[in-house]
């Protein structure tokens, strides 16, 4: 609780060099023709030969799996085949975050493209929750739904599913999530982690299940049932569900490690080649049309955050017609109105994080409170997930933010995210007491609280988790990939880096550092609020810009500095107007140690 101001002053993370093997490092530079720099970042992905080198960086499509592999994959898509062939009505139902909603895509796209009754159900996050629903199962039926396919979701819907069945619903079920110790009854399930197989990969989202799903019915209508092959006009149907399954991947931030960086490298290029309509006027309307390739940040900053803005609002039946929709005009309707409510949900987010961080300051200790228990009847339930996690990454707290019924006759629902070194559903385990219900995982968890019960909660969990942090757990760790001069960040080097795309979770984009860094002129603010970081640097001869998101406050820190600094990052290539060069995106600093 709250006994003092913090520092407003830059406290610099703790920078952990990586080791690697240099005798490999220089093979690698030797036989693979590559950079110092590259050489370094393969050895630090694993790789011990030249050949594993060249596989990976190849990144060949023929290393997706057959999907007749996954584990019931082929039982799911000969039951969905056969309620084809009936022209058995099809409800597939999906879940309302970016995930959700392209696996959703994937398998309605694919259905119709094979002539199939179907119909496609989202629930609304504010009114129906996560996953299979009883009333949704009762009003499917009564429609005269025969078969029901989740995505993404119903792995752990052992109720769900015996409503199902007692409403005479054919269910088949895929999903990636958490499995409990009784698994649902249901036609098929098909899951990467299914007891009882051996799939060599389990990291699969949701729209990678469904995308292996849709191959597989795609061989059956191409009368193909001992063969990979698929009919041409199939194959160009499986080029855009591609797409969408990279969007789904990046999006359910999966690691990008195996299949997966198979998946959305070659879903990228089909992603810039030939984007579904509703997608193509979204990327208009963000100008990723104009860049000549796509990044798997162009989908974690750009695409994803907008198809989730319409879930988190309530809207994410407009999410997958958008992914769905073959008319232009309604394309850009859809694109528009998606994009104004990513700019909506950004206020919203915007609005909640300066309450948020009020009630830190003048609530909570901020540099010896464990963790930040935060509460408002103003807030938005839909949206507090991402303040969350912004306010644990800035103060490196575990941090719950709960929106409370603005009547107070309701229980509020909370959002936490976490840190390493608190496994945030075993902390609530320990607090469940005090909670309505809760649920999630080590990394991220939701909960229903009575406002009666907040503060008996709050003093819990601050408790459990100063139980299970030293104080130097507080400080961020900063993993810093390899020590570098400015003169080896050339164009070259980075294009030779980028071939280790797509970068995400399980393979980030590479940190570097340089030491004994210069000011050129003083640092500036910019952007919208001032709250991003310019600044030029030079190390010996070489200058380079730097900018550092959200961190528009280091300006007048790094002013104050007066000397030499050390600085980690990350190097990546600014296109602009058909202009190439080298920039920084600068991620920590600290006083040189020489200076």
């Amino acid at each position: 609780m709250k006994t003092s101001d913090s520092s407003n002053s830059h406290v610099a993370k703790k920078w952990q060099m990586r080791i690697f093997d240099e005798g490999l490092a220089r093979h690698f530079e030797e036989q693979c023709r590559v950079s110092p720099v590259a050489a370094r970042l393969l050895t630090l992905r694993g790789l011990k030969t030249p050949e594993d080198c060249n596989h990976f960086l190849e990144n060949k499509m023929s290393n997706l799996r057959d999907p007749e592999l996954l584990p019931g994959c082929a039982a799911a898509a000969d039951a969905l085949w056969d309620s084809v062939s009936a022209k058995e009505k099809i409800v597939v139902y999906g879940d309302y975050d970016a995930d959700g909603m392209t696996s959703t895509a994937i398998l309605v796209s694919c259905l119709e493209k094979l002539g199939a009754d179907v119909k496609y159900f989202v629930p609304n996050r504010l009114d129906d929750g996560y996953g299979l629903g009883h009333d949704a199962l009762e009003k499917l039926a009564a429609q005269g739904a025969s078969m029901v396919v989740t995505v993404d979701c119903g792995i752990a819907s052992v109720d769900h599913a015996q409503t199902a069945k007692r409403l005479g619903l054919k269910l088949v079920i895929t999903d990636h999530h958490q499995m409990g110790d009784q698994l649902p009854e249901a036609v098929a399930l098909v899951h990467p982690r299914l007891p009882g197989h051996d799939y060599p990969f389990g990291d699969l989202c949701g729209a990678g299940v469904a995308f292996k799903v849709a191959w597989r019915l795609c061989q059956l209508a191409s009368g193909e049932n001992d063969s990979p092959k698929v009919a041409p006009h199939l194959r160009e149907y499986l080029f855009q569900a591609l797409a969408l399954a990279a969007i789904g991947t990046v999006a359910d931030v999966v690691s990008l490690v195996d299949e997966n960086r198979t998946l959305v490298a070659h879903g990228l290029h089909c992603l810039k080649q030939k984007p579904p309509v509703g997608l193509s006027n979204l990327m208009e309307i963000t100008k990723l049309d104009s860049k000549s390739s796509l990044s798997s940040e162009d989908i974690g900053f750009t695409l994803a955050p907008r198809l989730n803005a319409a879930g988190r609002l309530g809207q994410a039946r407009l999410g997958v017609e958008l992914l769905l929709t073959k008319d232009p005009e309604r394309g850009r309707e859809l694109a528009a109105h998606i994009h104004k409510l990513n700019t909506d949900r950004d206020s919203i987010d915007r609005s909640i994080y300066r309450s948020a961080s009020d009630q830190i300051k003048n609530t909570f200790d901020a540099e010896n409170d464990s963790a930040f228990v935060l509460a408002d009847r103003s807030w938005h339930a839909g949206v507090i997930g991402i303040v969350a996690g912004r306010l644990a990454e800035k103060h490196h707290r575990p941090t719950i933010l709960i929106a409370m019924d603005p009547a107070g006759l309701k229980p509020g629902t909370g959002s936490a995210r976490t840190i390493s070194g608190v496994d945030l559903y075993q902390t609530l385990s320990r607090c469940s007491g005090y909670l309505e219900t809760f649920g999630g995982h080590k990394a991220a968890a939701g909960l229903r609280i009575s406002e009666d019960r907040l503060e008996e909660f709050r003093e819990a969990f601050l408790e459990e988790v100063a139980q299970a942090l030293s104080k130097s757990d507080r400080i961020p760790e900063l993993e810093i990939d390899s020590e570098v001069s400015f003169s080896e960040l050339n164009l070259s080097t980075l294009e030779q880096m980028e071939r280790l795309a797509p970068f995400g979770q399980g393979n980030p984009r590479p940190i570097l550092c340089t030491r004994g860094v210069e000011l050129v002129e003083p640092p500036k603010r910019m952007g919208a609020g001032e709250r991003h970081l310019s600044v030029n640097l030079q190390h010996r001869q070489a200058k380079l810009r730097a900018v550092a998101f959200g961190k528009g406050e280091w300006a007048e820190n790094l002013a104050e500095a007066g000397r030499s600094i050390d600085v980690a990052f990350r190097p990546v290539v600014n296109e602009f107007r058909g202009f190439r060069k080298v920039e920084l995106h600068l991620l920590d600093w600290r006083i040189s140690a020489a200076s």
